[in-house]
């Protein structure tokens, strides 16, 4: 919302509700209607896939650099995803037949969605080549690093079992990754609480997918 000009500020301002979304809450579900488009300013929300037998993976994790409800601007239909407050926080709730009118209008509001739009795409593709190609404890560098840019202090509250939903892996799997990272003292794990000791070095451990990913986000971030 800080890229927009003034007028559209000003347009805005009416309708933008500020919300605390807990942990676990749903802003919208698979196929449901998108009513609202959500602006993080605190929490982190994961866009996630469940299949017909019950495994679930992470499409896409958005924090205090994007927005939540891109079909609704887009012309896009329900999506086939729900998206769910995977760490407490605030954000701005503003209706989404406010938001279209206003991308309708060739400002500076669409450029700054269609620039998201763009790094978002990059985020799911690269999601899907790290999911395929990579270990898993690589996964979780990128993960808890990707986390660790969207929120304020190094502790994160997660499960093993919600992280390995995230991840598209088995528990057992998360728990020898988290472990390992443990041992070499890059964080701290106990009851739901994650703690990033050593972000240099996760840094070091991580593949090139977190680089690819925040390196596209900063150069779109210079450009608005």
């Amino acid at each position: 919302m800080r890229s927009l000009s003034a007028e559209a500020r000003a347009r805005l301002s009416p309708v933008v509700q500020y919300v605390s979304l807990p942990l676990g809450h749903v802003l919208y579900d698979a196929g449901g209607p998108l009513d609202s488009v959500y602006f993080p300013c605190s929490c982190v929300v994961s866009c996630l896939y469940t299949t017909h037998d019950g495994a679930t993976a992470e499409m896409a994790l958005i924090g205090n650099d994007g927005v939540i409800g891109i079909a609704s601007f887009l012309g896009g239909s329900a999506p086939p995803h729900r998206a769910v407050a995977q760490i407490a926080g605030d954000a701005l709730k503003v209706p989404a037949r406010f938001i279209r009118a206003e991308f309708a209008r060739n400002g500076s509001l669409q450029r700054v969605l269609l620039r998201y739009t763009q790094a978002l795409i990059v985020q799911i593709s690269q999601t899907a080549v790290c999911n395929r190609l990579h270990s898993v404890e690589q996964r979780l560098c990128r993960w808890l690093l990707l986390c660790h840019d969207r929120v304020k202090g190094a502790e994160i509250r997660m499960t093993q079992e919600y992280i390995a939903n995230m991840l598209g892996g088995r528990r057992e799997s998360v728990t020898i990754a988290a472990g390992h990272l443990q041992d070499l003292g890059l964080i701290q794990y106990s009851r739901g609480h994650i703690t990033i000791v050593d972000r240099k070095g996760l840094e070091l451990m991580v593949c090139e997918c977190y680089q690819t990913v925040e390196e596209f986000d900063r150069l779109l971030a210079e450009k608005r």
